[in-house]
Formats: C-alpha cells, structure tokens, sequence
C-alpha cells in the first residue's frame, strides 16, 4: 500500500463512520491518496453505498456520528441518492459525499485497515474505469492525473475501456478520444498554478492516451 496522504481529520472521520450497516465504500481521490497511490492530496471523502439507490436514513446516522463527536458538520447538497457534507474542524475543513449508487461495480471492493477499524476500499481498477467515464461528462484535471498515475502503475487500459459499458451505457472509446483531444489542459494546468513543465508533460500524457485509446477502439484489419 502505498504512504497515506489523507489528513488527520480525514482518518477521524473515515473512522466515526466504519460499522454504518450497510456499509459504504471510500473511493475516488480519498482511496487513491489513501490506500492505492499516494500521489496527491484530497479535500474530499467520497463514499459510496454500492448497488443502492437510495440513501434512505443513512445521511441522519453520519450527520449524527460526525456531530455527536464534536465536528461542526452541514449538509451543503441534498438529495434522495446524494448528500454533500462540509466538515469542520479547527481550521481544517472536509467535504464528504454520501451518494447511493446502483450501477454494479466490476470489483468488489478491498477490506483494508484503518487505525482501528476495517472499511471498504474501490480496488484500483474500479477507480479506473469510474476516471475513464469521468473525463467524458467533466473537465477535471484531477481526473487525468489520477488516470496517468494509475496505468503508470500497472492499470490495464484495453480492459478498463472494455469495462466502462457496465458503469455507462453510452460510453464509447471515439467519444472518449474526440473529447480528451479537447481537453484544455495547457489553460486548466495554468490556472490551477502548474509550472511549465508540469503543464506539457500532462498535455503530452493527454495526446498519448488520445492515440492509444483511439488504437483501442480501431477495427482489427
């Protein structure tokens, strides 16, 4: 596993919140920054309720964990399959996503341990694919970062393309290529205060998956 890069309050919260039945699962940038890579800070907990489609009473008990221990905690979001939360302790402030998912999974998810209590991990791949489908509906730079990082470290791209139908209907590896080829990287990598380099080697990052994805999707002959 590799060195944690969640912070204090994350692991208190990730804790306050082990044992909700039935359980959640931490994904996203929190299981890559946590368990998986390493590679970056997050300021998010996203926590999936995997085959479910709604949230029913389990935002009440997390609102009730969180405060009752002390964290000034408010719904910012609020819907019948997603709740946001901001957390605040001290200076340090969290924000945690509830979201009630009923599109399968194509891993189970990884027990782990932490502190002392066990959770629910997204296993790498299942991070993957669910980037894969990300970067069509939204321009993040985090999302092709974390994407980068995670073939770098052994990510299958042939199956993760092949296995991002299950998580949306539509997907398609053209799509996916036509609209990473715009994806802006070069203006987004300097506003977020990129340096130079950093800047091109994510541009460059961007036009190689754009050829190996659209390689992948090419017609055998």
């Amino acid at each position: 596993m590799a060195s944690s890069r969640l912070t204090p309050l994350q692991v208190r919260v990730l804790s306050l919140l082990a044992g909700i039945d039935p359980p959640w699962t931490l994904t996203g940038g929190g299981a890559l920054a946590g368990f998986h890579l390493g590679h970056r800070c997050t300021r998010d907990l996203d926590l999936f309720w995997h085959g479910q489609s709604a949230l029913e009473t389990r935002g009440d008990e997390v609102l009730g964990r969180l405060r009752d221990s002390g964290l000034q905690v408010d719904l910012v979001q609020g819907s019948e399959a997603f709740q946001r939360l901001r957390v605040v302790d001290g200076e340090e402030v969290l924000i945690v996503d509830l979201v009630a998912e009923p599109v399968p999974t194509v891993e189970e998810p990884a027990e782990v341990q932490l502190a002392s209590v066990s959770i629910l991990v997204d296993t790498p791949h299942e991070i993957l694919v669910n980037k894969m489908c990300a970067l069509l509906q939204r321009s993040e730079l985090r999302d092709l970062q974390d994407v980068q990082e995670l073939l770098s470290r052994g990510g299958d791209l042939a199956r993760a393309l092949g296995d991002c139908p299950i998580k949306d209907g539509g997907f398609s590896p053209l799509t996916l290529a036509w609209v990473l080829r715009g994806l802006p990287v070069e203006t987004m990598g300097t506003v977020a205060g990129w340096e130079p380099q950093e800047v091109e080697a994510m541009a460059g990052f961007r036009d190689e998956l754009v050829r190996r994805v659209a390689s992948a999707a090419a017609p055998e002959g």
